[in-house]
């Protein structure tokens, strides 16, 4: 199935059907980062970056404990964020983002979390990929799909988007996809990327969607 010879329609059907098979393997729609609220969601997000979901859980009962809303991190000091979240990946700049993140909310949002996508990327810190994730897991809204690793990996292989950019691969994604299943993605392709869209090997052979995947058919 050349990609370059694939109808938009065929593609769409695709597209669908794989996300129809995720979700039966995959059921529910939740945010693998524990959180209780919008804020503690967004700063979880924050610290996720180039670091393991897992890594930030073991973390974030502390730093919660001790900052457990804006107004609260927003008086903390760098040192003492970074001796609560130092055994994450670049700690120090994301103790700085945090506590900068919730200055502005105290400062301009009332000390709230925005609930649009214009607010949110306004944040020190934050991009589209978390804001998309912090408008469908808080907010239930769908602006957007999170492009994060598994993501752009997984569209490229599947050949739905050949983008060198996540902000690309979103668009290629955003007019593949009707805008009911935009909730569904992120969460499903991390979970598929783990098991069996690995980055190093693959799992083709035991893929539940290998025979809709160019790149499976190619490498079996």
């Amino acid at each position: 199935m050349p990609r370059n010879r694939e109808s938009k329609t065929n593609r769409q059907k695709r597209a669908i059907e794989v996300v129809t098979r995720l979700t039966a393997l995959y059921p529910g729609e939740q945010c693998l980062l524990e959180h209780s609220s919008p804020f503690t969601l967004l700063i979880a997000v924050l610290l996720s970056a180039q670091t393991t979901d897992a890594a930030v859980n073991k973390i974030t009962p502390e730093l919660f404990g001790r900052w457990p809303d804006a107004p609260a991190l927003a008086t903390a000091t760098p040192k003492d964020v970074e001796a609560t979240i130092h055994s994450i990946g670049l700690y120090r700049s994301k103790a700085k983002n945090c506590i900068a993140c919730a200055q502005k909310l105290l400062g301009e949002f009332g000390g709230e979390v925005p609930d649009t996508m214009e607010g949110l990327c306004s944040l020190p810190g934050v991009g589209r990929k978390t804001a998309n994730i912090v408008l469908t897991c808080a907010f239930g809204k769908s602006c957007g799909i999170a492009v994060d690793t598994h993501v752009f990996r997984i569209a490229g292989r599947l050949g739905f988007s050949t983008a060198k950019t996540p902000q690309q691969t979103e668009a290629d994604l955003l007019a593949l996809y009707p805008q009911q299943y935009w909730s569904k993605i992120n969460h499903m392709w991390v979970l598929f990327g783990r098991e069996y869209c690995q980055a190093r090997r693959p799992r083709c052979l035991a893929c539940p969607v290998a025979d809709l995947c160019p790149s499976a058919r190619l490498s079996a």
